[in-house]
């Protein structure tokens, strides 16, 4: 392996002295003649160790070594001093150097020392490696599925992750939406910055904006002090707008302005403030069905939609099934305190039966309850929800096979599928309608809407 050794004295002869004898061992030397020097040659160059004299004019060997432990913590640093003292020896050693080494020095000796401080710093760099490549595959961990679709996931990912473009993430609730923008900002350019998440559903139409872009103390009646908005708060790093398509209207402008000019206004403050941020958007509705019935702005969906990536469903990555619900009965016992080791045939040609209306969000939860119920180290059939063993409602039963008679009434054939979907989400959430309206992909109004249209009155559903 070919190091690079930077020496640092004032005196040149000895300067050149030094690069003759490391560069027989395949060294390359650098050379500065004082401290200053010393530190525009680290900010260019790869340089794996440093050696340097104990007195210098300007910035002397102390003062060096101060500033290379504060910028480059694991840079090993070699002290020289002609004034061998064991004071300056035990200070140097103190201040975070490797080693040190007394003027006049033999060859020797040297080499013994240098070779030990490059071994150290080799260690270092396949410490990093190794636990770079562990934080990469135990990301990468979390996005499971080798299915054709799924893999048309990850090498889009693998695209996108280096760049800045805006991200459009589409597909139904539980889809696993937050997961990919978090894979994509931690192995992106900016994954040392901040990744900042915001439902745009969740939080009421009346503070949106002062959660997107701060206020200022006194803006609103509750403002009670400043406050930074998300952009802000994801500055140099990214932004991840999850349900966008319920954005209010009204707000929708302000969003296209910051995402077109990288430029935010706090409320009640008229200075502008630049940010540089990353905007990953995420949807299960259809945008474009939204931008026609004047929901969402055409402009902005253009905006958001540079690079699209769309989520398959689970029930159209079956053969990613068994392997996530591995995933989670491994990650999910051992939180419980269980040992599980897998599922049996018949646990898992179940979970391949059913449709999964609440994708992976609804396969996460269903392992989860079937690890706290099993007995054993293997999930049974018995140990699943009874509803993945219903007759209603698989995506396929919607669909009429060849030979079947039409319904004569259209709408009332619709209404009836429609129903039973709800019906499924309402007995698999135990009754909650939020968690009902997110497993079968809408909007909690468009479930409340729906529940008085069908005439379903959920007090009366047997839980």
């Amino acid at each position: 392996m070919t190091h690079n050794v930077l020496v640092v004295d004032d005196e040149p002869k000895l300067c050149d002295l030094l690069a003759s004898a490391l560069s027989q061992n395949g060294i390359t030397v650098f050379t500065a003649g004082n401290g200053l020097h010393a530190l525009k040659v680290l900010e260019v160059e790869d340089i794996d160790l440093v050696i340097t004299d104990w007195r210098m004019p300007g910035m002397d060997g102390p003062q060096l070594l101060a500033e290379i432990k504060s910028r480059f913590p694991q840079l090993p640093v070699i002290v020289m001093t002609a004034y061998s003292t064991v004071k300056n020896a035990v200070q140097s050693m103190r201040n975070g150097a490797f080693d040190y080494i007394a003027k006049p020095f033999d060859i020797d000796e040297l080499d013994i020392t240098v070779s030990k401080a490059l071994q150290f710093r080799d260690i270092l760099k396949d410490n990093q490696r190794m636990r770079a490549e562990l934080d990469e595959h135990r990301q990468i961990d979390s996005l499971i599925g080798d299915s054709p679709s799924f893999r048309r996931v990850l090498h889009a990912i693998d695209s996108v992750r280096e760049s800045n473009a805006t991200i459009l993430l589409t597909g139904e609730s539980g889809t696993g939406k937050e997961m990919v923008a978090r894979a994509i900002h931690k192995h992106g350019n900016r994954a040392d910055k901040p990744f900042v998440a915001v439902n745009c559903a969740a939080i009421p139409e009346g503070l949106l904006e002062s959660e997107m872009f701060g206020h200022r103390k006194g803006a609103f009646t509750g403002a009670v002090a400043d406050r930074v908005g998300r952009f802000m708060q994801a500055d140099k790093g990214t932004l991840f707008l999850d349900e966008i398509g319920e954005m209010p209207l009204p707000l929708q402008a302000k969003i296209l302005r910051a995402l077109q000019e990288r430029i935010i206004e706090p409320v009640g403050d008229p200075r502008e403030r630049k940010v540089d941020v990353r905007v990953i958007a995420a949807t299960n509705k259809n945008l474009l069905e939204a931008v026609a019935n004047k929901e969402f702005r055409e402009d902005l969906y253009y905006r958001l939609n540079v690079f699209p990536i769309p989520l398959p469903a689970l029930r159209e990555r079956i053969e990613d099934i068994a392997p996530l619900a591995r995933h989670f009965a491994h990650t999910l016992g051992a939180t419980a305190g269980k040992r599980i080791t897998g599922f049996s045939p018949e646990a898992l040609q179940a979970m391949a039966r059913y449709s999964w209306p609440g994708n992976i969000r609804e396969l996460q939860n269903c392992v989860e309850r079937a690890t706290i119920v099993a007995s054993g180290a293997v999930i049974e059939d018995h140990d699943l929800p009874a509803y993945l063993f219903a007759s209603a409602p698989a995506a396929g039963n919607a669909i009429l096979s060849e030979g079947t008679r039409v319904p004569p009434d259209l709408e009332a054939a619709l209404a009836e599928v429609e129903k039973a979907y709800i019906l499924a989400a309402l007995a698999q959430s135990n009754g909650v309608q939020a968690a009902a309206a997110q497993l079968i992909g809408i909007s909690e109004r468009s479930f409340w809407y729906r529940l008085k249209k069908l005439g379903i009155h959920v007090d009366k559903i047997i839980r």
